[in-house]
């Protein structure tokens, strides 16, 4: 086939981000796609810098493995946390940690004692993983585009890290949930996480790279169907309204200027040439927000399989429509606003 270019937006969901995983390892399969650039937030943003750095090295190949070297060291790390699911939950196959008293703990300090208190160092298990995982200086001369998204705390605003900026304190601070981790400290301004800025950010991908298709992959279900009535259930909604809230709004902004753009002058054709499509799966209905904290090897294999067998069904329906037409339906988006 011909080569077409692509862009990939990639959200972040802690654990979770092993389903982005599983997506771009087979994609990576397809020959006739062409990476441009990478837009990532949180576990988004460390799948975009393992990629980028293994295809840099090898190409297709050394970015599947770099990626599998990633989580593998992310699941070796978690095996020395104290969340771990209960007896009963093990027993079942359930994959939370609603039932296990030392997160449940944690959970109601959290709500007295700040990071700085429990963690006065300020340790973070992921440091060591990028710094022995992730060259940066390949990542600086790496021809695909990375943009990574962390949130400013002193401002509000999200900054996008390019290439050449990035370090192992970017990747942390995209990564950064306040009541877990210390902000991360970025040219004398403190960060927290990406996802409350741009989950991940897109616009960088359609002003900055010559592709014309972007590929979201999402992690968060945008839709969940009933009304949440018990704690963990509200807790976990409101999580996922949070992290998808800012997604939303830079594709209701998308579809808008997608309508008005110019086609034939400037910036207006970039805009008005733009397809978008997304990967998701309705798996993710059946997990909470605590099963984001959970990084047992099985655990992440399974979410890794899933996203290979959604990125496989994408394929079969639409891969036709790559370099011909969005497939995600931006303007439905707009309805009611």
């Amino acid at each position: 086939m011909k080569m077409i270019p692509i862009d990939l937006a990639l959200q972040g969901g802690g654990s979770h981000g092993a389903f982005t995983w599983g997506v771009l390892d087979r994609l990576l399969e397809e020959p006739w796609l062409r990476l441009d650039g990478i837009s990532g937030t949180s576990a988004g943003a460390m799948n975009a810098a393992a990629m980028a750095c293994g295809y840099t090295a090898g190409g297709a190949e050394g970015a599947r493995e770099s990626l599998d070297k990633f989580w593998q060291g992310v699941s070796e790390a978690a095996r020395f946390s104290p969340f771990k699911r209960s007896f009963m939950d093990m027993l079942s196959g359930t994959w939370t940690l609603e039932n296990s008293p030392a997160f449940q703990l944690a959970d109601l300090a959290s709500r007295v004692f700040s990071p700085y208190d429990l963690n006065p160092r300020g340790m973070n298990p992921l440091r060591g993983i990028l710094s022995e995982l992730i060259d940066f200086d390949r990542l600086a001369s790496s021809p695909i585009k990375l943009f990574v998204t962390a949130t400013n705390v002193r401002t509000g605003r999200g900054r996008v890290f390019r290439n050449a900026e990035l370090t192992p304190d970017v990747l942390l601070a995209s990564a950064c949930l306040p009541t877990l981790f210390h902000a991360v400290e970025i040219e004398g301004d403190p960060y927290w996480d990406g996802g409350y800025a741009g989950n991940p950010t897109i616009t960088p991908l359609i002003r900055e790279c010559q592709s014309s298709d972007t590929i979201l992959i999402q992690i968060n279900p945008v839709e969940r169907p009933g009304v949440p009535r018990t704690a963990s259930e509200i807790s976990n909604r409101l999580n996922e309204l949070s992290f998808n809230s800012p997604l939303l709004k830079e594709l209701r902004m998308i579809a808008l200027l997608h309508q008005a753009a110019d086609p034939g002058h400037g910036e207006g054709a970039a805009w008005a040439r733009m397809r978008i499509h997304r990967i998701a799966t309705d798996s993710m209905l059946h997990l909470g927000a605590t099963s984001k904290m959970i990084s047992e090897w099985p655990f992440l294999c399974q979410l890794r399989d899933e996203g290979r067998v959604a990125a496989t069904a994408f394929l079969e329906a639409h891969k036709g429509d790559i370099g011909k037409r969005s497939t995600l339906d931006l303007d439905a988006l707009l309805e009611g606003v």
